[in-house]
């Protein structure tokens, strides 16, 4: 069997860990998180290590509410994500409260990671058709010797907006080929009360089609991908303004870079599967209502393990 890893961003959970983090809200009736259901549907879908990015701060509390259990199940590794960890000849700035986003964060896994992984965030609930596309695909033999060849779930709009307020979204372009060919950072769209979807922006309402494909940062990737992003950090850093202590260094921007520059080809993988998580505090009813209607119709299980 492939090795193949599920690698979930879990290093923007704060210092007040476990003290009404959302990544760390129940969702299930026996206490389940949403990472629980990611983590099980990656499994049923044929991935095979888990990889947790997290601050090692927060390692031994990290490992108390989630790790040691699913250690239990398969085998799990840890990697770091600090601002402090930079590149020979660079040096994190003082005032820098955060690390450098998600580019960064799937690097921290470097020394880790040699095979095709999946990359998530640990407060999404992406369903199951997502993961079974992507590591279909990763496991199929595919020739980078021209360029880099990755893949992303492609959620329909319509099944990722929130009831209770604005979300941004990464709106996809796509070509007949099923390739990517760039992506919108759409802000502000919000869910009209007949289903529809909106951009707001200076009170004015710019109508979105709620059948387009979005990003929700679910990214099929392969080792080749890591070196890329070891060259482009030391790019990235070396263009950063002084006094700047909020630039990020961001997978679909990264992405972006590579179509524009024909180094990379993204296949874009629909799913029709909703999108769950807890963007304001009002969403997690609905989220723990949805995954009690997902027990019920058998989807999961209740507990979702057993010892």
């Amino acid at each position: 069997m492939k090795k193949t890893a599920l690698v979930i961003m879990a290093a923007g959970i704060g210092s007040r860990f476990g003290k009404g983090i959302k990544q760390l809200e129940p969702v299930g009736p026996n206490g389940e998180i949403i990472m629980d259901y990611s983590i099980y549907d990656a499994l049923e879908a044929g991935f095979n290590k888990v990889v947790f990015i997290i601050r090692r701060d927060l390692e031994e509390d990290f490992k108390k509410i989630i790790g040691k259990r699913i250690e239990k199940i398969t085998e799990v590794e840890y990697a770091f994500q600090e601002k402090e960890d930079l590149p020979e000849g660079f040096s994190c700035p003082a005032d820098r409260t955060k690390p450098w986003g998600t580019g960064q964060a799937v690097l921290a896994c470097r020394e880790i990671l040699d095979e095709p992984f999946v990359v998530i965030n640990a407060d999404d609930y992406y369903g199951k058709e997502a993961f079974h596309k992507v590591h279909e695909y990763l496991v199929q033999d595919h020739c980078e010797e021209e360029k880099l060849q990755i893949c992303m779930a492609g959620f329909i709009l319509g099944n990722t907006l929130s009831d209770n307020g604005s979300v941004t979204r990464g709106v996809c372009h796509v070509n007949e080929e099923g390739k990517l060919t760039g992506v919108t950072e759409t802000h502000n769209i919000v869910k009209t009360a007949d289903g529809a979807a909106v951009e707001e922006e200076d009170k004015s309402l710019t109508p979105l089609d709620v059948k387009s494909l979005v990003s929700m940062n679910m990214w099929g990737l392969t080792p080749a991908f890591i070196k890329i992003l070891e060259e482009g950090f030391v790019k990235f850093l070396a263009n950063v303004k002084e006094g700047d202590l909020k630039a990020e260094y961001l997978l679909p921007t990264i992405v972006d870079q590579l179509i524009g520059e024909d180094k990379a080809e993204v296949s874009v993988l629909k799913t029709n599967d909703t999108w769950l998580g807890v963007t304001y505090q009002e969403d997690k009813y609905a989220v723990k209502d949805a995954f009690e209607q997902l027990i019920q119709e058998g989807v999961y299980t209740s507990p979702l393990y057993t010892d």
